[in-house]
C-alpha cells in the first residue's frame, strides 16, 4: 500500500553516480513509489555548474548551485559530491533539519563517521551509506543488521578494484606492475595520479568502516597499518603461483588479543599471499569480495562489481527505499553501534604467517645457521624450498613461517638480514586466509 504523502529527496552532487541516481529516481518512480510505500519526488540536484556536460541527460529546471536550499525541506539528502568539505557541513545541515541522510563518501565517513552518526542519533535520524565500501555489493547492512546477533572474529576484504585489476593482471597474464598500471589507467580503473589506489589509502578509509560497524568501535583512519601495492614485482608473483598463491591487496579487521592480554581491533591494508583454494583467490579484474568470518554464521563471501556508476547508484537507491520505509513506519533512524570501545591495537600484535624469499650463501651450514635463528625468536619454521640462484655462489631459499606475532617476525626477518650468510632479502610477504 502507497502513502498518501509524497517524500521529497535533494541530489547533492551529479556527477557519475549522481547522475545515474537522479535517472532511476525519474524513471523508476512509480517502481519505487511501489516499494518504499511512498512517492518519492526528487525537487533538485545541486551541482556546481548547471551548463556542465553530463553522461545523463537531465531536467534542467532540477538543476541548482544553491545546495543550502535545496536541503531544507528535504525528507532526505543524497550525498554524492565526495571529498570532506562542504559534504560533512551539507550532511550536518540536513540531519539538524530533520532529514535522513544516504552517501557513499568514504573518506568522509572514514574521517569523521562517528560525528555524523552522533548527530543523527540525537534528533532521530539516520545516515546509510552502503556504497560507501564496495559499491553494488550488500556487505554493510549484512554487518549492522544480519549479523548483528553474531559474533563477527574476523574480515578479509578486497575492496579496491583498481589493484586488484593490476595484480590479476600480472598474475593471470604475466604483466608487469608498470604495463598493468597502464592498462588500467586506459581503461579507467585508475586516475591521473593513482596514489590513493596504489598505495593502500582507498582500501584503508573501507577497512575503517568495516571495522567500525563488525566490530561496534570507533577507529581512526590515520592508526590503520597500511601498505600499498607498488614493492609487489613480477618475480613474487611467480613464486607466489609456485607456491600455490595468489597475491590481493587486502583490508583485513579483526578481533585480537595483545600479548599484554588486551582485547582489541586490529585494521590494517597490505598485499598478503592469499592460497588458491580460498574463495578471495578467484576474485579477478576490479571485482570486490569481502570475507566475514563469525562465530556462529560461520565463513561467508560477498563478491560483486565494486565500482561504476551504475552499480554504485543500485546500494544508493537500496538505502533510499530503506529510508523511506522508515519515514513511512515512523520511529527513530537506527544509528550503528560503537559501544565496545575496544582499542585499535599495534601492527606488532597480529599475529601472521610470512613468506620471506632470501639470497644467502650457497655452502653447507648455512640452512642450520638460519634456523637458529628462527629457534632464538620463537618463529617455527613451516616449509623451506632452495634453489640455485642464477649468481654464482648463492642460493635462493624461500621459507614459510607458522603463525606467529608481527612483533616476532619482524624481528626474525632483521636478525636474517644482519646474518652473515644473508646476501639480502628478496622479499617478504604474510600470509592471509590459510589454515
Amino acid at each position: 500500500m502507497i502513502d498518501s504523502r509524497t517524500l521529497r529527496i535533494a541530489l547533492l552532487g551529479a556527477g557519475n553516480v549522481g547522475s545515474q541516481v537522479a535517472r532511476l529516481l525519474i524513471e523508476n518512480r512509480t517502481e519505487l513509489a511501489a516499494r518504499a510505500g511512498a512517492d518519492l519526488e526528487l525537487v533538485g540536484i545541486a551541482v556546481r555548474d548547471v551548463d556542465a556536460k553530463r553522461d545523463v541527460e537531465l531536467p534542467r529546471e532540477l538543476l541548482t548551485t544553491d545546495a543550502d536550499s535545496l536541503i531544507v525541506g528535504a525528507d532526505i539528502v543524497i550525498e554524492l559530491m565526495g571529498g570532506i568539505e562542504p559534504a560533512r557541513s551539507y550532511i550536518l545541515k540536513a540531519v539538524e533539519s530533520g532529514a535522513d541522510v544516504v552517501t557513499g563518501n568514504k573518506a568522509l565517513l572514514a574521517a569523521h563517521g562517528s560525528e555524523l552518526l552522533e548527530a543523527t542519533e540525537q534528533v532521530g535520524a539516520e545516515i546509510s551509506y552502503e556504497a560507501s565500501v564496495a559499491a553494488a555489493i550488500p556487505i554493510l547492512r549484512p554487518l549492522r543488521d544480519s549479523l548483528a546477533g553474531d559474533n563477527i572474529r574476523r574480515v578479509l576484504a578486497i575492496v579496491n578494484g583498481s589493484t586488484n585489476f593490476i595484480l590479476d593482471r600480472m598474475d593471470q597474464n604475466g604483466d608487469s606492475m608498470a604495463d598493468a598500471s597502464q592498462l588500467a589507467r586506459e581503461l579507467g580503473y585508475l586516475e591521473a595520479d593513482p596514489t590513493l589506489d596504489v598505495e593502500g589509502w582507498d582500501a584503508a578509509q573501507k577497512a575503517t568502516i568495516l571495522a567500525r560497524l563488525a566490530f561496534h568501535t570507533s577507529i581512526d583512519t590515520e592508526r590503520v597499518y597500511r601498505e600499498g601495492i607498488t614493492g609487489v614485482t613480477a618475480e613474487q608473483i611467480e613464486a607466489a603461483k609456485s607456491a600455490g598463491y595468489v597475491i590481493k591487496l587486502l583490508a583485513v579487521a579483526e578481533r585480537l588479543t595483545a600479548e599484554d592480554g588486551t582485547e582489541g581491533v586490529s585494521a590494517r591494508v597490505y598485499p598478503a599471499l592469499v592460497p588458491r583454494e580460498h574463495p578471495l583467490a578467484s576474485v579477478h579484474g576490479g571485482n570486490n569480495a569481502v570475507f566475514v568470518d563469525a562465530e556462529a554464521a560461520g565463513p561467508l563471501m560477498f563478491y560483486g562489481a565494486g565500482a561504476g556508476g551504475l552499480q554504485t547508484a543500485s546500494a544508493i537507491l537500496g538505502d533510499v527505499v530503506s529510508a523511506a520505509r522508515r519515514h513511512v513506519a515512523g520511529g527513530p533512524g537506527l544509528v550503528g553501534s560503537s559501544h565496545a570501545a575496544l582499542p585499535l591495537l599495534s601492527i606488532d600484535d597480529v599475529i601472521t604467517k610470512y613468506q620471506i624469499n632470501l639470497l644467502v650463501e650457497d655452502r653447507p651450514g648455512v640452512l642450520a645457521e638460519l634456523a637458529g635463528i628462527f629457534e632464538s625468536l620463537g618463529v617455527s619454521v613451516q616449509t623451506v624450498e632452495q634453489f640455485v640462484a642464477e649468481e654464482e655462489g648463492l642460493a635462493t631459499l624461500i621459507v614459510g613461517t607458522h603463525s606467529a606475532r608481527e612483533k616476532a617476525l619482524r624481528a626474525t626477518v632483521e636478525a636474517l638480514r644482519e646474518a652473515k650468510a644473508t646476501a639480502r632479502i628478496v622479499s617478504v610477504l604474510r600470509v592471509e586466509g590459510a589454515q
